[in-house]
């Protein structure tokens, strides 16, 4: 429960242009920013009254700004990072309000305008852009140093006005004192403090002395996410706006060949029908309306370049192509000369389905063209670099003449990220082919997003591993089959390496166990079915087959699963760490009742380690997760709260994919189409999780994905330790347990 008497944070704003974040400051307010920049240098430039720490890039200086502390006492970070329910607009602003030792009820959020040369992510590059589990590790020191920089400042006007030595000036909860008595809140020398010179040196708190870094302090969301006062893309609603549904190619890789829209455009509320590149778009006045002249479409397709196979040709296919040497990812020692001559040998292959997003707020956008010709965009970017580009080679104008408004995202599990900014372009397409007169709200509906591709790639998965004297792993050699969604794209250059896509043998090429004799190799499956990250990428599947296979080689070697592990990880502490406590909190070893088990499993992604142990009870088909608990080393625990939540969040929705979620085809068409055939996770089917976050110094690292790719293996080996049968692909195919 929240007290209405308590101080709440305002909902953070629809993000504005670059000068309205400067013009919204007001006079007086102190707007600081700083970047990690070589080779630069910095320039002050009026910002809205106060001052802003900027880059100046050759002879045009431009703002970059993070913090702004206003003469109300507010003070609100620009949070360059999509905020779609991992709580960035929480712990980017914690990170801000220690080293300015701000009261939290004061603090507050903003999105960022989409600028790449003021926001980029440090750890992508030139881009803006939210993925990868980066938001907190790239803005670490970044924002640790603006805000330090603005609490300098602070004390500076301090100085001036009470003239007192600046090393008798207090800073506690948002205020500053002399032992003089003399006091003021921030608020009260925003004005006197955006005077002041900018400091390029700051000293950052050591980690002992943190105060809401380590606490679980509340999300600054969870109020206007609680009242429906946040406003979503979905919530967009402009002047005069019309709704735009588009009825796509019903098999990936068709093409338009005909379309009858006079029963469409007869239907009452709709205004128009355009042909665009994606396919056919209905205009209306409401989605009812734009949804009923989509139904009503004659359409005919050409499949002539389309995908036609089933589900099981794909696999089938797949085999054929693991029959056969692929490109080297990994290759140690003499993995096949160790098969031969080592002890017992491991056979095992894993299949792994195309898998929806599913996000709970399906895709959309809203276009608004000015009357100078420039134009605005509302939505839950995820990549404004590339969705501002796009949107404006769409519309045919400049960059600069786009302003991305980011807003909160509904979900996204890496759907909102496309290299080529699939959904910003077809309602810039619609935009454009329907004159532009009216503001145009593109919606995805829930078959839209289900059907509409962008899937985690299928994946098949071969392996063989065997035994050496000693009880320990002799060789490995894995094989794996999958499409990369990042041939051909921007992308491609960076995460090739040596004809091998990094994302397609992440978890299995750099696995920390010992092992002499390793080769990895990978196909790449080409279709037309498009394909996307998904939460926690290649990690999803990898994850699977090596913590799978690393138990039935335990249990090959007579040893426990954990002490197995613990033997292969002697150059890994971290993984061993997070290993022994996830046991130990779990009691994993501990004589189970009959038809009950616990399995482990231990895996590293995005620089984060999780471990999990899973407790299940198996009635012969019938499969309950009871418990799983989770130990992960994140580096420094920005807010606890929000880790355990992403802990929590990931585990469900990998479980999800364990128990039942998949993408099948049947001659291209896709078999699934809503929440009634693609089911997403239970309250019921969700188990008991304890998370257990390790103390650590280190600097974080994300915890958006990370709790994904341990949850499926820690369950199958559960299973397994309860049935004696192994279920490895996913989902679990239950029947199979039938009589165990």
């Amino acid at each position: 429960m929240y007290s209405k008497t308590m101080n709440r944070p305002a909902a953070p704003a629809i993000a504005p242009s670059r000068r309205d974040v400067f013009k919204a400051a007001g006079a007086g307010a102190l707007v600081i920013g700083f970047v990690m920049m070589s080779g630069r240098g910095y320039a002050e430039e009026a910002a809205g009254g106060g001052k802003a720490l900027v880059p100046t890039l050759g002879d045009a200086p431009r703002p970059n700004a993070f913090v702004r502390i206003a003469p109300d006492n507010t003070v609100t970070v620009i949070v360059k990072h999509l905020d779609m329910g991992q709580g960035v607009t929480t712990g980017l602003p914690t990170i801000v309000a220690e080293e300015l030792d701000a009261d939290w009820s004061q603090m507050r959020a903003e999105f960022a305008p989409a600028d790449a040369q003021l926001y980029n992510n440090t750890d992508f590059g030139p881009i803006q852009g939210t993925g990868g589990s980066t938001s907190v590790h790239n803005s670490w020191t970044q924002l640790r140093k603006a805000g330090a920089a603005a609490r300098a400042m602070l004390i500076a006007a301090a100085v001036d006005e009470w003239k007192v030595p600046a090393t008798e000036v207090v800073v506690t909860k948002g205020v500053l004192t002399h032992k003089s008595g003399k006091s003021a809140t921030f608020g009260d020398l925003a004005a006197k403090a955006a005077q002041q010179p900018v400091p390029i040196e700051v000293r950052l708190k050591d980690t002992k002395d943190f105060t809401l870094i380590g606490t679980a302090v509340h999300r600054i969301d969870h109020v206007v996410k609680t009242d429906g006062s946040a406003k979503f893309a979905l919530d967009i609603r402009r002047p005069n706006m019309l709704t735009a549904v588009l009825q796509r190619p019903t098999r990936f890789g068709g093409t338009l060949k005909s379309v009858d829209d006079k029963a469409a455009r007869s239907i009452k509320g709709v205004v128009d029908v355009v042909i665009v590149p994606q396919g056919v778009a209905v205009l209306a006045e409401n989605t009812w309306a734009a949804r009923q002249g989509r139904d009503a479409l004659k359409i005919e397709w050409d499949d002539s370049k389309a995908e036609m196979r089933s589900t099981a040709d794909m696999v089938a296919d797949y085999k054929t192509l693991a029959a056969t040497p692929g490109s080297v990812a990994v290759k140690a020692g003499d993995a096949d000369q160790a098969l031969k001559t080592s002890g017992k040998v491991i056979q095992a292959e894993f299949v792994f389905p195309y898998l929806a997003h599913a996000p709970m707020e399906p895709l959309n956008c809203t276009i608004e063209q000015a009357a100078d010709g420039s134009y605005d965009v509302y939505a839950g970017s995820q990549f404004p670099t590339i969705e501002q580009a796009v949107a404006a080679a769409t519309l045919g104008v400049t960059a600069d003449k786009v302003r991305i408004h980011t807003v909160w995202g509904g979900g996204s599990f890496g759907r909102r990220a496309t290299p080529n900014g699939d959904y910003f372009a077809e309602a810039a397409a619609i935009m454009k082919k329907a004159g532009g007169k009216r503001p145009v709200h593109l919606v995805w509906t829930r078959e839209d997003d289900i059907k509409g591709g962008r899937y985690r790639p299928m994946f098949y998965h071969a392996v063989e591993a065997s035994l050496d004297a000693n009880g320990g792993i002799a060789a490995w050699k894995h094989r794996l089959v999958g499409q990369s969604f990042m041939r051909g794209t921007a992308f491609e250059p960076v995460m090739f390496k040596e004809g091998v896509d990094a994302t397609a043998v992440e978890g299995v090429a750099d696995m920390p166990y010992s092992i002499p004799n390793r080769m990895v190799d990978w196909h790449d499956a080409p279709s037309a079915i498009s394909t996307l990250w998904w939460r926690s990428v290649g990690h999803s599947h990898t994850a699977q087959a090596v913590e799978v296979m690393m138990d039935d080689l335990a249990h090959a070697a007579g040893k426990n699963p954990v002490d197995f592990r613990v033997a292969l990880l002697k150059d890994h502490p971290r993984h061993v760490a997070v290993l022994k406590l996830a046991a130990e909190k779990a009691g994993f070893g501990q004589a189970m009742p009959a038809g009950q088990g616990q399995g482990v499993a231990v895996h590293e992604s995005f620089n984060t380690y999780v471990a999990m142990v899973a407790d299940v009870t198996v009635n012969g088909a019938d499969v309950k997760v009871n418990r799983i608990v989770i130990a992960v080393d994140c580096g420094i625990a920005i807010n606890p709260d929000v880790i355990k939540a992403q802990m929590e969040g990931g585990a469900g929705y990998g479980l999800g994919a364990a128990l039942r979620n998949q993408i099948t085809f049947d001659k291209g068409i896709v078999d699934q189409a809503n929440f009634d055939t693609y089911e997403p996770l239970r309250i019921s089917d969700m188990p008991v999780i304890e998370v257990h976050i390790m103390p650590s110094t280190e600097a974080p690292t994300g915890v958006g994905e990370p709790g994904v790719p341990p949850v499926a293996p820690a369950v199958s080996n559960a299973i397994f330790a309860a049935t004696g049968k192994r279920l490895r692909s996913l989902p679990f195919d239950f029947d199979r347990l039938k009589g165990a």
